[in-house]
Parts: C-alpha cells; structure tokens; sequence
C-alpha cells in the first residue's frame, strides 16, 4: 500500500504531451510511427516527449502496483518486444525481464540506461570528463542486444555490487538517456531528426533546471542528513548535498527483500529516534515491517518522512514527477 507523501504546496509544472504514447499492448499503432518498447512507464513518457508523433510507445510496465525488480515477462510482452524498432530499458539488473524478452527480438536499437552513468562500471555510455554539450551524440553507435548482454556480465535479477540502478532520479545521466533516444530515434527515421532534437533539447533543459534545483538545495541545507530505507533516492540526495546517516546493510537488505539484521535494526531505530535526522527517505512501492517501525521512530521524533516511486502514476509526466520529488526533499530538509 502506498504511504503517504510530505504535503506540500507545489509549483505548478506545465503538463507534456505524451503524443502517440500507449502504454499497454495492442493499442492502435500508426504503421508508419518508430514502435517503441520500454521497460516502465517511466522511460515510456521520456521517449515519447523526445519522439513526439512519430512514435508509438508502449511501456511495459505502467503501474505502481508493478515491481520491475521481480517481473516474470509474459507470452504477449515477448510479442510486443518483437515488433520493436526502439528498445529502452534502464538495465543494471532492474529490469532483467527485458534480456530474456531480447533474445527473440529482431535485432531492435537499445537504450540502457545505466551505461550512461558516471557510477556505471566501466562508464560504457559517456566519458567522465564531458559537459552538457548535447549537440553531439552521447554515443556514436547504436546498441543492438547482442552488445548489450555481452557488455553487462551482470544482467539478471543481481545487483551489481555498490552501484545504485535507480538511475532515473540522476538528471545528469538522464540528460546523456535523451540525447541517446534521440541518435537513436534520428538513425530509424532520419526525416525525423530535426523534431527528435527540438524535442530532445527541451527535456534536457528541464532536466538541466532540476540539476539548478538541487544545486540550490546543496547551498542551502548544507549538514542536512538523511536516513534512506531503500537506496531509490540516492542520486537526488547526493546531488542535493544531504549526508546518508543509513547503518550499512540497511537499504541494501530491504531493497533485495531480506531482513535487516538485528543489530542494524536497533542502530537504524536509534539514530531516527536521536532526531539527529534531518529527513527520513522512503520507498512508498516497498516496504515491510521494519521500515514500519523507522518511520514510526521517525514521527515519534518528529522527523519528516517523505515518500518517492519507482514508477510514475496516472497522468503524471516525468518532468512533473521529478519536480515534485525534488520540491518534496527541498521542503523536507531546506530550513
């Protein structure tokens, strides 16, 4: 059941178009729209602002209530798959449904998310030392499935050790994803490139703006800590210069479904309930008794909770939805 989010008065955020999006299969398609497959719903809504109508997307999994973790693909995910020109995925074991599913596919471009981050091992999509100049590819080649799985020794239902997968709350690497769809996009339909690139430079610049966001969060909750019960969030509390007080082991446990141990329970419930915290960082899809009891800790000390997903909800854009996760941890942690 999902938790509840920290109240907050937001800054209206200008709804986007999902133009030619579905995000289920066996919508009507236009036969000469770019067929687009993505894992979530999440990287459905990125690749249709970037597409705009020349494309039709379905996203595979469109529900709060889905755990992309744990997803076993069905016979009419494989179909769908198969008729894709576009494949984007987030990889990094998150949503290994959709190795199996590439091993029928008939040879579609791939984006894998996860490839374009710093943390990445390896940093296969971009190099370290480039900036936003997003006039030039981020990549020079398209991935087919082949190189994917053969670069990702890790693919499966594993993590891979120390590398946060939820990349999506990363706008930097995020921005590399947009410019990727787009190469990838202009390579399928190339009388499309001018609007894939209009499309494209307008998401980054969002994105761009809540890079800003969490720059002004970092100059102005300098020493803010938080506990995170799932590593979900990670990337924006990094960005925003907040301090992870978690014990070790913590996240990690609740997020692969194990219990925490004793010990790191009773060490997570004494440092929310010292209300040395500043915000306590949840994952409103998961959760179990243990998170129960920190978020109890963290009322009884009158520490602010506030909730992320993992997927957008009905109606949400991921523009919208990363604006109000942002505002929510600036309200949580800003004095």
């Amino acid at each position: 059941m999902k938790k509840p989010v920290l109240a907050l008065t937001l800054a209206s955020v200008a709804a986007l178009t999902l133009a030619g999006c579905s995000t289920t299969p066996g919508a009507a398609e236009d036969d000469s729209a770019v067929t687009v497959v993505a894992s979530t719903n999440v990287y459905g809504d990125i690749a249709a602002q970037v597409g705009g109508d020349r494309v039709d997307v379905t996203a595979i999994i469109d529900s709060v209530t889905q755990d992309p973790h744990s997803y076993e693909a069905s016979a009419r995910d494989r179909l769908t798959l198969q008729k894709a020109d576009l494949v984007v995925e987030n990889g990094g074991g998150y949503d290994a449904f959709i190795d199996s599913l590439l091993q029928d596919a008939q040879d579609p471009h791939v984006v894998t998310a996860v490839e374009f981050s710093h943390d990445y091992p390896g940093n296969e999509g971009h190099d370290e030392g480039e900036d936003h100049d997003h006039d030039e590819a981020a990549t020079d080649e398209p991935h087919d499935h082949e190189h994917a799985e053969g670069e990702d020794e890790h693919a499966g239902h594993d993590h891979i050790e120390g590398f946060n997968e939820h990349v999506w709350f990363d706008p930097h690497t995020m921005i590399h994803v947009v410019d990727a769809i787009a190469d990838e996009l202009t390579e399928i339909d190339p009388d499309g490139a001018d609007t894939f690139r209009t499309n494209a430079d307008e998401l980054v610049a969002e994105l761009e703006g809540f890079e800003g966001d969490l720059e002004a969060i970092k100059a102005d909750a300098s020493g803010a800590t938080v506990f995170m019960t799932e590593p979900l969030p990670g990337y924006l509390a990094t960005a925003a210069g907040l301090t992870d007080v978690t014990p070790e082991g913590f996240a990690e446990s609740v997020e692969e479904g194990s219990d925490v141990a004793p010990a790191v329970l009773l060490e997570a419930l004494q440092v929310v309930g010292s209300g040395d915290v500043t915000a306590v960082l949840t994952n409103a899809q998961t959760g179990g008794a243990e998170t129960e009891r920190v978020e109890k800790a963290a009322e009884d000390a009158g520490v602010p909770v506030v909730a992320f997903t993992e997927l957008l909800e009905d109606g949400s854009s991921y523009s919208e939805w990363m604006s109000d996760a942002i505002q929510s941890l600036a309200a949580a942690v800003q004095s």
